[in-house]
């Protein structure tokens, strides 16, 4: 079985006291069948650090872009092409908007967003788009920057299916982090049988959003294993079959080949 976790920051985990390195949790992770792993960037130095962390492990990918919190006015967009042109990148992002934390800078928020939209489409590189408290003006600006010529993923999704449809409609992907495992929001899974499946994509999030029975603890990657284990049972069908769809998804989304 191969599950692949599209969406960890591999960069936050704690090496201190949960892994001694990045092979640690490289080992962990396959020992769960969790064979490959997006990592994605927050913002340039990031990026940096990730893509230093990373080496030449053939099983982690990389994404590059400005998270829509992290001061989406500073970085020079020059930068941020030059280094999203990698051969190691396979995606843009994460970018978005995020209202639930910060409204004061939404318009460096949308104009963020929108580079990243064109930067896509630019280097033929899908974006991968977080998206809270601010799903209408999310949907529109993918709308109005016709998003659908580079596609893309909402990651974590949480949104209604009003939103799913118009996502699916634009021709993106739709992943599930560890919420769906929350007790509180078992109204994902309406949207989780919903949604095709073949435009699902399954990740941890991590270190952020650990998914039951791992409450409590730091989120890694070999959990991406508990978030597909629950999204076949609500579906209805065998994990094998899960992850084979979410990862045939993930290598036709991000044009990756995995030997």
């Amino acid at each position: 079985m191969f599950i692949v976790d599209s969406h960890c920051h591999l960069n936050l985990l704690d090496y201190k006291n949960n892994h001694h390195n990045i092979d640690d949790v490289i080992t962990k992770a396959v020992l769960r069948d969790v064979k490959f792993m997006l990592a994605v960037s927050t913002d340039l130095s990031d990026f940096k650090n990730l893509k230093k962390l990373v080496g030449k492990h053939k099983n982690i990918a990389l994404s590059c872009g400005v998270h829509p919190l992290n001061n989406p006015e500073s970085y020079n967009n020059k930068d941020f092409y030059y280094l999203a042109a990698d051969d190691r990148v396979i995606a843009l992002g994460e970018t978005g908007l995020d209202y639930h934390y910060r409204q004061n800078n939404k318009i460096n928020q949308q104009i963020s967003f929108r580079n990243h939209i064109r930067a896509g489409i630019h280097l033929k590189k899908p974006i991968i788009v977080h998206s809270r408290n601010a799903i209408t003006d999310t949907l529109n600006i993918l709308k109005e920057e016709k998003s659908e010529v580079c596609s893309g993923v909402l990651h974590c999704f949480s949104e209604n299916q009003i939103a799913a449809r118009k996502l699916l409609d634009m021709g993106f992907y739709i992943s599930f982090s560890g919420i769906v495992t929350f007790n509180k929001n078992q109204q994902l899974d309406k949207i989780i049988r919903y949604v095709p499946i073949n435009r699902i994509l399954i990740e941890t999030d991590s270190p952020y959003l650990t998914p039951i029975p791992h409450r409590g603890k730091e989120n890694q990657p070999a959990y991406t294993r508990d978030i597909a284990e629950y999204v076949a049972m609500i579906k209805n069908i065998d994990i094998e079959i899960l992850a084979e769809e979410t990862t045939n998804n993930f290598l036709r989304l991000f044009q990756v080949s995995i030997n």
